[in-house]
């Protein structure tokens, strides 16, 4: 077996905006794993908020064996992006291999359209609720927040895109005081869900305090280890390839994550459809899918996921599984 690893860039439509800082494009790893006749594709986004490089990842992925399996990579690589381009890219290879689809193999039903959230960045209150009028077609809108001037960016969004239900990810930018005082008015303003209010790892205070709507956890939900630690304090988790370390866990973790009562949102990094495609087989049953880094680009692969009224579909062969 043969590991590739390719650095490719794709130019967003527009500036992204989180409480951590600004982009312009997707810099993304693809791995392709080859067995002479056939190959399987995969693709990660490194992350500086948990000290990931494409340098770092690509020298993770370097050092695997060439008798590489899905099980053997559990135990070789920690979760993150590296085990997750590698792990989706397996994946893709077996399906080949099997001559059928990757939810066939998986043991999952094919997946169905599913509404994605579509995310409005973060900005000016004047700008977003531009972006919001823009988007206030789509029946799922995601506000980026998380400073202590939120209120006005909650109202401006909410002026803009009067029908759309709206989800609000903080990126642990609010202390508990800015939670505790935006909360009543989230619930007025007809938000369903906020993602990592608190910082991961100081997020203790959310067991002692209202939850008057979920709360889901983002960055302090990476793989199943991570659940022990959430409880009383979440009331979701989201589900990202590249925190989970690929398909693999993220279908364990969401299995246990039910099991124990949580609520479970799909979501993503600002990556390409190819990124995307193997989390549309964790989206049955999800409370909510965000999966729009592709609507985010200016440019795509080829064969892209296809988005329209019903959301987002599973992958063509073309692209994935």
């Amino acid at each position: 077996m043969h590991i590739e690893v390719t650095r490719d860039v794709f130019p967003l439509a527009q500036v992204f905006t989180i409480s951590r800082g600004s982009r312009n494009e997707a810099q993304v790893l693809t791995v392709t794993v080859t067995d002479g006749d056939l190959a399987g594709r995969g693709e990660c986004v490194p992350y500086a908020r948990y000290d990931e490089t494409l340098d770092s990842v690509t020298a993770q992925i370097a050092g695997l064996p060439a008798d590489l399996t899905r099980d053997s990579l559990q135990h070789l690589l920690p979760a993150g992006a590296a085990r997750n381009a590698v792990d989706c890219a397996l994946w893709d290879l077996a399906a080949k291999q099997a001559g059928v689809r990757v939810w066939d193999l998986a043991g999952l039903p094919e997946p169905r359209p599913t509404v994605t959230a579509y995310t409005l960045s973060l900005d000016t209150p004047d700008a977003m609720q531009r972006q919001a009028a823009l988007n206030a077609h789509r029946p799922l809108l995601k506000i980026k927040l998380g400073t202590p001037d939120d209120m006005a960016r909650l109202e401006a969004v909410r002026r803009g895109a009067p029908e759309p239900v709206i989800i609000v990810d903080a990126n642990e930018g609010w202390t508990a005081e800015v939670y505790a005082d935006l909360a009543p008015h989230l619930l007025r303003l007809g938000v369903a869900m906020v993602e990592q209010p608190l910082p991961a790892g100081a997020d203790e205070l959310l067991a002692d305090i209202a939850r008057p709507l979920p709360v889901c956890a983002d960055e302090s939900c990476h793989d199943r280890a991570s659940l022990p630690s959430l409880r009383g304090k979440y009331d979701m988790v989201n589900i990202k390839l590249d925190k989970t370390g690929g398909l693999t866990e993220a279908l364990a973790l969401k299995r246990a994550a039910e099991a124990e009562g949580y609520a479970v949102m799909v979501g993503c990094m600002v990556g390409s459809s190819l990124a995307m495609a193997p989390a549309t087989l964790l989206t049955a049953g999800a409370a909510f899918t965000d999966l729009d880094g592709p609507l985010l680009l200016s440019q795509d692969r080829t064969a892209p996921l296809h988005y329209d009224t019903a959301g987002v579909h599973p992958p063509s062969a073309a692209l994935w599984g």
